[in-house]
């Protein structure tokens, strides 16, 4: 017996993951902060560049940290690092995540596959296996199409 639907809208997105970047570009935005401060040799721009750059690690941690899957009644709509696409369930035929994958492929019905790194095994692997179960059984429910897989 499979399990109950969620209520929509739902959002997955890898929460171990993208609690590990938050603390990791905290930290080390902090720590090159206080070396920028603590090295006495350091002119005000050594200073500045040490600061900036790493604010330019925690913007990339960060942008690492964005990918997400929701799920509403309309469709599902993918934010991967750089693009967000909106797609109707009628789009999305199979929700793939096979073993060694990255991340969940939603194969679409024009043909093509759309990475969905919102749902992804990494440090959660459990969680990213039920989340795509999760996802192929919404898809089912107000898609249409082949949902095998």
């Amino acid at each position: 017996m499979s399990a109950p639907l969620p209520d929509l809208p739902v959002t997955f997105r890898p929460a171990r993951t993208r609690a590990v970047l938050y603390v990791v570009g905290i930290a080390q935005l902090v720590a090159l902060t206080v070396v920028a401060f603590l090295l006495p040799a350091l002119s005000g721009g050594e200073r500045i560049s040490f600061v900036f750059t790493g604010l330019l690690v925690l913007a990339v941690l960060l942008l690492l940290a964005r990918p997400k899957v929701v799920a509403t009644g309309h469709g599902v709509t993918v934010v991967n690092l750089t693009t967000k696409r909106e797609l109707a369930w009628a789009e999305v035929v199979r929700v793939n995540l096979r073993v060694g994958d990255a991340w969940v492929h939603l194969d679409l019905a024009d043909g093509t596959s759309l990475p969905a790194m919102g749902i992804q095994p990494g440090i959660a692997k459990e969680q990213a296996v039920q989340d795509a179960r999760t996802l192929r059984a919404l898809a089912e429910a107000h898609g249409t199409g082949d949902h095998a897989g």
